[in-house]
C-alpha cells in the first residue's frame, strides 16, 4: 500500500515439557511479532510425534480462531512464523511452518531470511529428483537437512552439516518428534534469541518482545553460526560454525525490530533514540516541533528534540484499522490512501516550521504524499530527515528491496533533488558512521549492504525471486 521497505518474517518456537497448551503460547507470541511480516503465519504442534498444522494467508487473528486453535490440539512442541515474501511468491504453498514427512520421520521448519544461492541449490535437487510443492528458499533449507539427515545420527547433526551448503541469511527453527532446534547463519543477519519461563519450558523467537508475550524471561541471543537444541535431557549448543564475522542487518534497528525488544545487548528504543540525536548534531535545522512519522520514526524525532532543545509534538495520528491488504483500485483511491492511514495533527503544525523525521525513503511517493498532509494542515516550512542513510543498492538478505531503479536515492542524483521532489523544504539523511554507532553496547557487527553495496556474503547476479517467479511463469 505505501512505499516502504516490507518487514522481515519472524519465528517461534517453544518446548514445554509440563504444559500441553503451546498453541496458545504460540499465538501469543505471533501476535507479538505480527509486525514482522502480514502476508501469512501459520503454527506447527508436536503431539507426541504426530504433527498438526494449519497455515494460511493473513494476519494472525484472522487466520487462528479458537476452533483452529483447539484442532491443534495439545502438545508440549510447537514452531510458528509470520511471513512477508521476499523469495518466492504469496500463495498458501509458500505460507510456513513446512512440516515435512520423510523416511526419517516428521520435521517442521519455521525461516527468517533469505538464501542467496537458494536457485542453484533448488535447481541441483530437482535434477537428483526432488518435488517442491512451493517457490520460497524454506523448502530448499527443507530438503537440505532431510538430505543430510539420511546419513546423520540425529536432527542437529543434519542440520549442522546443511548449513556450510545454506549461503545467507537464515534463522531457523526446527522441530522434530523429540527435539525443539534453533540455528542462525554464521554472519547472523537475522536476529533470534532463547528465553525460558518459570515452569521451564525453553522458548526461541526473532526478537525478544515475544518472550515478554508468554511470560518467559530472557536468556541470552543465539550466537552466530550457533545450533541450540531443547530437548528432555535438557538444552545443549554446537557452535561448530561460530567464530566469523557477524553481520546483523542494522535495519533491525532503524526499523524492521519492535521498539520494545532487546537485541544483541542493545535496546531497539534507545536506538531510535541515539538515531534522532545524531540527526541533531549532524543537521541542525531553526524550526519551531519536531514530529515522526509513526511508527519507527516517533522514537528518533524524540531523540532529535531532546538533543536540540525543539519542542516534540504528535504530528501524525495513525489509523490502526488499515492493514497491509487495504486496496486502492484506481489511481485517485491511491493518492488518498495516505490520509486514510495518517492524519495530519493541524493544531500541532498550523503556521509552524515543522522537523519531520521518518526512517527511510524508498521511492519517495510516500514521502512526498506525507509532506502534502503537513502543507495542506498549515505547515509553514518543513524539514524532512531521514534516520538511516540514503538506499543506494539492494537488499539480498530478506528485506524486500530488490532494484535499484526502484530507488529514489539511485534515480536522483543529489539530496537537493530528492528533497524538491517530495516537496520539503530541506532534507538531510543519517550518514554512515553514526548509523553504525546507534546500537549502544551491540556486541557484533553490522551488514549495512543497501547503503554502501558491501556486502558480508556475495550477492548473487540475480536475485533468487526474480529467478524462482521466472521459472514458475514458464
Amino acid at each position: 500500500m505505501f512505499d516502504s521497505i516490507h518487514e522481515e518474517c519472524g519465528v517461534f518456537g517453544i518446548y514445554d515439557p509440563t504444559h500441553d497448551n503451546v498453541a496458545a503460547s504460540t499465538y501469543f507470541a505471533l501476535y507479538a511479532l505480527q509486525h514482522r511480516g502480514q502476508e501469512s503465519c501459520g503454527i506447527a504442534v508436536n503431539d507426541d510425534g504426530v504433527f498438526r498444522s494449519h497455515r494460511a494467508p493473513g494476519l494472525v487473528p484472522d487466520v487462528f480462531s479458537s476452533d483452529e486453535l483447539a484442532r491443534l490440539g495439545p502438545g508440549h512442541m510447537a514452531i510458528g512464523h509470520v511471513r512477508y515474501s521476499t523469495t518466492g511468491n504469496a500463495n498458501v504453498s509458500n505460507a510456513q511452518p513446512l512440516v515435512v514427512r520423510h523416511v526419517k520421520g516428521n520435521m517442521a521448519l519455521a525461516h527468517n531470511g533469505n538464501l542467496t544461492n537458494s536457485f542453484e541449490l533448488r535447481q541441483q535437487y530437482e535434477l537428483e529428483g526432488a518435488i517442491f510443492h512451493g517457490t520460497s528458499d524454506t523448502e530448499v533449507i527443507a530438503h537440505a537437512i532431510t538430505r543430510a539427515r539420511l546419513e546423520a545420527g540425529s536432527i542437529e547433526k543434519a542440520v549442522e552439516q546443511a548449513m556450510p551448503m545454506l549461503k545467507g541469511a537464515y534463522s531457523l527453527v526446527v522441530m522434530s518428534p523429540r527435539k525443539l532446534i534453533a540455528a542462525r547463519d554464521p554472519h547472523g543477519f537475522r536476529p533470534l534469541c532463547m528465553g525460558e519461563t518459570a515452569d521451564g519450558a525453553v522458548v526461541f523467537a526473532s526478537e525478544s518482545c515475544a518472550l515478554d508475550s508468554v511470560g518467559a524471561s530472557f536468556v541470552r541471543d543465539i550466537r552466530p553460526g550457533e545450533i541450540v537444541v531443547a530437548t528432555a535431557e535438557g538444552v545443549h549448543s554446537i557452535d561448530t560454525h561460530c567464530g566469523g564475522p557477524s553481520g546483523l542487518c542494522v535495519f533491525e534497528f532503524v526499523y524492521i525490530a519492535r521498539p520494545d525488544s532487546v537485541i544483541e545487548g542493545s535496546s531497539v528504543h534507545e536506538a531510535r533514540q541515539r538515531a534522532g540525536a545524531f540527526l541533531a548534531l549532524e543537521h541542525p535545522i531553526q524550526a519551531d516541533v519536531v514530529i515522526g512519522v509513526p511508527d519507527s520514526g516517533l522514537d528518533a524525532a524524540l531523540g532529535y528534540a531532546r538533543q536540540s532543545g525543539i519542542p516534540y509534538g504528535v504530528g501524525f495520528i495513525k489509523n490502526r484499522y488499515v492493514g497491509r491488504s487495504f486496496i486502492q483500485p484506481t489511481q485517485g483511491q491511491r493518492e488518498d490512501a495516505v490520509k486514510i492511514k495518517l492524519n495530519a495533527v493541524r493544531s500541532v503544525v498550523e503556521g509552524k516550521r515543522v522537523i519531520m523525521i521518518d526512517d527511510s525513503i524508498v521511492r519517495g511517493t510516500t514521502s512526498a504524499r506525507i509532506v502534502r498532509l503537513l502543507r495542506e494542515a498549515g505547515a509553514k516550512e518543513v524539514h524532512m530527515l531521514v534516520s538511516s542513510p540514503p538506499f543506494k543498492y539492494p537488499c539480498y538478505f530478506g528485506v524486500d528491496i530488490d532494484s535499484q531503479d526502484k530507488l529514489i536515492a539511485c534515480r536522483l542524483h543529489s539530496v537537493e533533488e530528492i528533497a524538491k521532489e517530495n516537496g520539503a523544504d530541506s532534507l538531510g539523511y543519517l550518514s554512515l558512521e553514526s548509523v553504525r554507532k546507534i546500537a549502544k553496547n551491540a556486541g557484533c557487527g553490522f551488514c549495512d549492504g543497501c547503503f554502501t553495496g558491501h556486502y558480508p556474503v556475495e550477492p548473487p547476479a540475480a536475485t533468487p525471486k526474480d529467478k524462482f517467479e521466472e521459472k514458475i511463469s514458464k
